[in-house]
Order: C-alpha cells, then structure tokens, then sequence
C-alpha cells in the first residue's frame, strides 16, 4: 500500500515515515529537515527532500507547531491598508524580504481602511496562531489590537501611531516634511496654497495637516478639504476649487492617490505649468510627467525593514518598553513644487 502511495505521488496519507525510508535515512533526520532544523548534512537534506518531492509529501505545520515547546509557527501576518498602493506593496515586500531570512512566511490582508475588515483579519490571524503582527492601523479598531496583545501576540504599527501598552511603532516624520515642503511654497511667494488630505480620523492626516498649518495657518486664502480616500474624489474637488473667485496658487496633497486627482485635474484644466503642487508619497512615473511631480517621499522599504527587527527582536525574547521609531523624510524636486506664485515671476 505503500508502494501505491509512492507511486501517485499524490501526498495523501503519505507520512514522515514513507519519505525516510525512501531515503534511506532514519525518521529523526527527516524531521529535522522539513522542520528547519539545522545540524544535518547538505547532501544528507537534499536527499530528504527529494524523497518528499517524489512522494509528494506535504508537511502539516501547524501539527508541528502544536508540538513545538515554544508553540512557533514561523507565521507573521500584515496588514495594510491596500496592497494594491504602490507604498503598501513596497511596505510588504521589505518585511517579506526580512522574514524570508529568518524562514518566516507572511501572511498579508488589506484593510481598506474599513474598521471592521481590520478587526477580522487581526482576530483571523490571531486565532490562526500567527507569531506576531505588523498593522498599518485604521485608528478605528484599537480594541482588536489591545485583544490581540492581551492573547500575547507581540505587535507592531507601522506607518501610524497607536496609544497601546506594549506596542511598538514606526513612522515617519509626517508633520516635518509636510511643513518643510509647505515652507519652499511660501519661499517661492506663494500665499492661496490649498491642501488636500485623507480621512480625518488617520493619524497621519493629521499630522500632515499640522505641518501645513504650521506655514500657512487656517483661513480663506488655504481651502482645506479632507476625507478624499481616491484619485475620483480629490480630482472633483480640485477642479471646484479651481473654479472659485480666487483659485489657489499652489496645492499641497496628503497622500499620492490625492496627488494624482489634483493632476489630473489641472491638466484637464492646462494649469499644470502655471500652478505648483506637492504631494505626500512618491508615486511611479511621477518623474515622467512634464513637469514632474515634486513629493515629499517616505522610505517604506526602511520602514518595513524597521518594523520588521523590532518584531523579530520581540519574537526573540526582547520584553523592554515600547519603542517608537521615526524615519525622516525626503523633499525631491521634480518641477510642480518648484513653480513660482504669479506675483514672483519675472
């Protein structure tokens, strides 16, 4: 019966036991070998899994992991906000990268900034024993990250903060570089600047609205306009505000998809070489445009990559307090931010 096993190469019912003796090796060193186990020669483990490859075993797990003495199942799980934007699929691929080193798999959901989304894949995660969680938090599900730190799992936010005991965050320095950014634009004599931004109940539209009403406080002359979460939303609203009495002369954006509406927009309109804006996030071809678009850039390969060693060193038995770290900003002119207020042309 087994002989018919082997030759289906199906794997069902195929056991450890079947792949040592096609080996010819004994049961523990076929352990050692599905379960990562050092300490077994390479020729040794290449003809264990090549045994497995033929038998077309497949190795339970979460069996093992329910075994193991630190109960481990070599799972982390993310969750972003939607890996199809350009800054979450960068995000994931960097702490992909580093759990990869470790043979670590990652399990991955997109929240769509929907509370409730949120809160169902940090339970399913959690529930599904994952070892510890990176989260891009809504802001809006705290209390299924608090259950999820209370079942023991340690946790990181990225990108945004979060007031939870025993939490560990990275961010950027969002109300910096947005207040950097909106200083070149009042230096290049720009005073009607609106600013477009995400949902207010973001932590980091907050904080990027902060920087801008650092430079350019509150008033009529700085339309604000928030919760525009797509390119549809904000080109509509850009295009209204190009329609007042007195139009801005420039426009700061809060988030790339913003930027791209707020583009698209004053082209429809041929404004793109007479109106500045700079966006939040850089965003692919945003050099190829004519002009380009100057952002105010975040780095999330080295925001995933430090949210990663901080996880990874929680997993490793670091129990200290809570760490939040910040990762800078950088301004890059490409020529939409760099054009001047009409009162300062030559």
């Amino acid at each position: 019966m087994a002989q018919g096993r082997r030759q289906t190469g199906a794997g069902r019912g195929v056991t450890m036991r079947d792949v040592a003796d096609r080996a010819g090796v004994g049961l523990a060193t076929v352990s050692r070998v599905v379960n990562g186990v050092s300490g077994v020669a390479p020729e040794l483990a290449e003809k264990v899994r090549e045994a497995a490859r033929d038998l077309g075993y497949r190795h339970d797990a979460t069996a093992s992991s329910l075994r193991r003495a630190d109960r481990r199942t070599d799972t982390v799980a993310l969750v972003l906000e939607d890996v199809a934007n350009p800054f979450s699929s960068a995000l994931q691929r960097a702490i992909t990268d580093a759990a990869a080193e470790r043979g670590i798999m990652v399990l991955s959901g997109s929240s769509d900034e929907n509370p409730s989304r949120e809160r169902d894949l940090v339970e399913t995660f959690t529930a599904r024993r994952a070892d510890g969680l990176i989260v891009v938090p809504t802001g809006r599900a705290d209390d299924a990250l608090r259950a999820a730190r209370t079942f023991g799992t340690p946790l990181v936010a990225v990108d945004r903060m979060v007031n939870l005991e025993g939490v560990d965050t990275v961010t950027v320095d969002n109300r910096e570089g947005t207040a950097a950014a909106a200083a070149r634009l009042h230096a290049a004599g720009h005073r009607r600047v609106a600013y477009f931004g995400d949902q207010p109940t973001i932590w980091t539209a907050d904080e990027r609205l902060a920087g801008f009403s650092d430079i350019f406080p509150a008033g009529p002359a700085t339309p604000v306009r928030r919760g525009l979460s797509s390119v549809q939303a904000a080109e509509h609203a850009a295009h209204e505000v190009l329609a007042s009495p007195e139009p801005p002369t420039a426009f700061v954006s809060g988030q790339n998809l913003i930027t791209i509406g707020i583009r698209r927009a004053l082209q429809e309109a041929g404004l793109e070489h007479r109106i500045a804006l700079v966006g939040f996030d850089d965003f692919p071809l945003a050099d190829l445009l004519t002009p380009g678009v100057s952002v105010i850039a975040q780095d999330p390969a080295r925001l995933g990559l430090e949210a990663a060693r901080l996880l990874f060193a929680r997993l490793d038995g670091d129990e200290g307090p809570a760490r939040h770290c910040v990762v800078p900003t950088r301004y890059i002119a490409r020529g939409s931010g760099e054009i001047p207020a009409p009162s300062a042309r030559p």
